[in-house]
This record gives C-alpha cells, sequence and structure tokens, in this order.
C-alpha cells in the first residue's frame, strides 16, 4: 500500500513538473553563483516596464491638469525640486497626493483583484463581484449616516466593513476547503445582503449626509491628501512582499489541489494568505478612494492577455490596476470640460462594458 502511494507521489509530482514546463515555456532560467537560479518572463518584464512608463507618464499629466495647468516638463523640474515656489504649493500640496493616492488604489485593486481570481480559478472573482466594495460602503455609510462620522472615522468605517465582509464570506465559502463557484455564489449572495443593508441606510439619512454618502459612494479621488497617501503605502509596503513570497504556491495551487499537495505545497494556508492579504488591499483601497468599480475585475485579465502567461500575473496585475486607475482620473478630469466627473463613473462605464464582453466571451467558451 505505502509502495503504491509513493509511486502515485512520484507520479504527481513528475506530471506536476512537466506542466509547469509546458507551460512555462516563455520564462527563462537564469543561473547565477551559487546555484541561485531566478526564472525570467522577458514578455511579462517588457509589459510591466511599459505599463509603469504609462502609469508615470499618465501621473506628470495629471498633476499638470486643472484650473492652474502646468506643462509636464515644468511638473518633472518641481518633482525634482527645481520649481518656483507657487508650481511646489500646487504640485506638492495639492495635486500630487491625489495621484499617489490614485496609483496606491489601483495598484492595491488590481493585485486584489489577481488574488480573488486566482483563488477562485474564475475571472468573476473579484471584490466588485464578490461585495467587498459593498460592505466597506456599508461600513462607511454607518459612520456618515448614524455617527455624523469625520473623513477619519469614514475610513476606518470603511476598513471594517471590508474586513468584516472578506471574514463572512469566508467562513460562509468554507467547506473542507475554499473553492472557485462556491466562493463567487457566496460573494454574490452577501454583497445582496450588503447592498440592501446600504439602501435602507441612505433612506434613514438627512439630506446633507446622503449627498456626502453618494458622492463617496460613487468612488472619487477628489480632496485627498497626505493623510491618504501614508497609511495606503505602508499596508502595501508590508502586504506586496508577503504576496510574492506565496507567488509560487499560488501558481501551483492552479493545477489541483492534488498536484500542490504532492508538490509539498500547503493548499490551504496558501489560499488563506491570498484571501487575507486581498481583503486587507481591497478594504484600504475604498477606505482611502470609495468602492472604485471594476478596476480589480479588469487589471488581471488584462494582464494576463498582454504578458500571455499563465498564473495570477501579480505584478502585471498591480501596474495595470494603477495605470488604469490615474488614465481614467486623467479622462475624467480632461474629457468633461468644465463639468469633471468622479473616477468611478469612468471606471464603472468602462469596466460594465469590459464585463459584458467578459460573459459573452466565457458563454461562448462554454464556461459558465
Amino acid at each position: 500500500m505505502k509502495t503504491a502511494q509513493k509511486t502515485a507521489q512520484k507520479t504527481a509530482q513528475k506530471t506536476a513538473r512537466h506542466s509547469v514546463q509546458q507551460t512555462s515555456r516563455g520564462p527563462r532560467a537564469l543561473r547565477g553563483p551559487g546555484g541561485l537560479s531566478v526564472r525570467l518572463d522577458v514578455r511579462a518584464l517588457v509589459v510591466v516596464v511599459l505599463l509603469v512608463a504609462a502609469a508615470l507618464a499618465a501621473s506628470v499629466v495629471l498633476i499638470g491638469t486643472g484650473d492652474f495647468p502646468i506643462p509636464p516638463g515644468d511638473v518633472v523640474r518641481t518633482l525634482l525640486g527645481d520649481g518656483d515656489a507657487g508650481q511646489e504649493f500646487i504640485v506638492d500640496e495639492l495635486r500630487l497626493p491625489r495621484v499617489l493616492v490614485g496609483l496606491l488604489v489601483g495598484a492595491s485593486l488590481g493585485l486584489g483583484g489577481a488574488l480573488f481570481q486566482a483563488v477562485s480559478r474564475n475571472p468573476l472573482g473579484s471584490p466588485d463581484v464578490l461585495g467587498l466594495g459593498q460592505g466597506a460602503t456599508a461600513g462607511a455609510l454607518v459612520m456618515i449616516v448614524l455617527f455624523s462620522g469625520s473623513a477619519t472615522q469614514v475610513t476606518v468605517g470603511a476598513l471594517v466593513g471590508g474586513l468584516v465582509t472578506g471574514a463572512l464570506i469566508y467562513l460562509l465559502a468554507w467547506r473542507r476547503g475554499v473553492h472557485g463557484y462556491r466562493l463567487v455564489l457566496v460573494g454574490i449572495g452577501v454583497s445582496a445582503v450588503a447592498t440592501a443593508v446600504n439602501g435602507y441606510l441612505m433612506t434613514k439619512a438627512d439630506f446633507v449626509d446622503a449627498a456626502r454618502a453618494l458622492v463617496w459612494m460613487t468612488g472619487t479621488l477628489d480632496g485627498r491628501d497626505w493623510k491618504q497617501v501614508w497609511p495606503l503605502l505602508a499596508l502595501t509596503c508590508v502586504l506586496v512582499p508577503l504576496v510574492l513570497a506565496h507567488a509560487r504556491g499560488l501558481r501551483m495551487t492552479e493545477m489541483g489541489d492534488d498536484v500542490s499537495h504532492a508538490l509539498g505545497v500547503r493548499v490551504e494556508r496558501v489560499r488563506l494568505v491570498a484571501m487575507v492579504t486581498a481583503v486587507l488591499l481591497t478594504a484600504a483601497a475604498t477606505a482611502a478612494a470609495g468602492p472604485v468599480s471594476f478596476v480589480a475585475l479588469t487589471a488581471p485579465q488584462l494582464a494576463r492577455r498582454l504578458t500571455r502567461s499563465p498564473g495570477p500575473n501579480l505584478v502585471p496585475s498591480l501596474c495595470m490596476g494603477a495605470a488604469l486607475l490615474v488614465t481614467a482620473d486623467l479622462a475624467a478630469q480632461r474629457l468633461f470640460g468644465a463639468g469633471q466627473l468622479p473616477v468611478g463613473v469612468v471606471t464603472g462605464v468602462l469596466g460594465g462594458v469590459y464585463l459584458l464582453w467578459l460573459l459573452v466571451t466565457e458563454r461562448r467558451a462554454g464556461r459558465i
């Protein structure tokens, strides 16, 4: 009996290694001194570099956009400390924090969406569909409507609401592990309940609180300053390395639980770390900018199509999310004349079109 188990395990390991080799034809192994080996996907690296360049270029143009326009060259000189006093105040105090919040929120949503889709093995497994945004909105509305809370209290309420919603989804979806469609279905149910709670809270709000809540619920970067930058930056710096440390195990889980166990991957531990990290990133992003829709859904899928690489594509998704959000904010400010739109409106329109296309594609492929 033991011999048969060992034979089966060795067979699974060989199959897994063969699968990894087959699905990793793009990456190249770079060997260094002492036997150190690093896998490098050239196409993915090029995509990441281009996305970073696009995000930085859009950020420079966005910083120069406003009632007092600043040319991109002057923006760069000011960021390097060579601008005049007026430009330094406008750039460093008024516009740079907003852009940094946009980059960090987009990166957090892109990475969180990639983690959710990897855990659920479903392109629809994103915070927008699973209800984390609605849960964070419920926490924020409680602080606005019931306690007339300050901006800091609303942020804390949104963060707590997102974390509680994520924990509830995980517990309800647990049944000898967390698996794809069960996670998505539970998330849709929790999202419906949270939406109903939010509707009830809005009916109890007075006119001023309702208008304030409606602006926050749309998803906006208006009025963001350094108070939102530092907590989000600190959380990102802690969670991103933690996720990347589990990237290999997360990629192995896509080959199935049996093969992953045979390779020594602790599947449920990897999934738990991915879920907790994704919930924290999504809740923090929602607390900083409101429920910006569809970035977490579209960024991982666009990154995967650009890199043409299997696996969760964590770093490309992070960069794609940042580039998408600052570009959407730039479009919201420049394409509608004097009537600037919240960034959540632009991402909602674009994301809705993408979601319809994704549903049609998945249906034609017979996966839904």
